[in-house]
């Protein structure tokens, strides 16, 4: 199963990234593998560290926000162990983990990871309709350069009568940014 997550990593220069990213998971959160698209900063820094923290988070906004760019993480993580690994403030849950095994692929290579830490922040509060539709967004948002306009089209207008039934301003904000960079991306929403 994918649970849609934050993944953050750390490059050689100590930059925290902080990006969306589905990992595999068992039910029971034991088992995780990341299977980042090679050429993104999450790939390159789990190449060269072997670390990652997954983040379980209610937050669509920086969900959004990390999806379309990168995000300055001054405020929003602190380490757990002198820098090796970085976890968002205000995540519900997370999990600090090491490559233990790397499955090559020219497009998506799989990282097996164990839990080298974990810990529980606070409740999950959960997802109304307009959040998963941010989250859904922001995906197509990650996929832009592969979905045809008509589609993008398509998908938008109905994630976007979700978030105007049951969107509060964050969820608006959220959906907002993600349609202006959806249409912004060339060639795509042109009429």
């Amino acid at each position: 199963m994918i649970l849609e997550a934050i993944v953050t990593t750390v490059d050689a220069e100590g930059v925290v990234n902080i990006a969306p990213l589905g990992p595999h998971v068992d039910r029971q959160l034991t088992r995780f593998e990341l299977r980042p698209f090679v050429g993104s900063r999450t790939h390159a820094n789990l190449r060269e560290s072997g670390r990652a923290t997954i983040h379980v988070t209610d937050d669509c906004l920086l969900l959004a926000r990390s999806a379309i760019g990168w995000v300055d993480p001054a405020g929003l993580v602190r380490s757990v162990d002198d820098g090796d690994h970085w976890v968002l403030r205000d995540a519900c849950r997370w999990f600090a983990v090491r490559v233990e095994k790397w499955h090559d692929h020219p497009q998506r290579p799989r990282a097996r990871c164990i839990i080298v830490a974990q810990n529980r922040q606070r409740d999950f509060f959960g997802f109304n309709r307009a959040q998963y539709a941010v989250v859904e967004a922001a995906i197509l948002a990650t996929r832009v350069h592969l979905i045809a306009a008509e589609v993008l089209r398509t998908q938008l207008r109905q994630l976007a009568t979700l978030v105007e039934r049951t969107g509060g301003d964050r969820e608006h904000e959220a959906f907002q940014l993600l349609e202006e960079y959806i249409a912004n991306a060339p060639g795509k929403l042109e009429s």
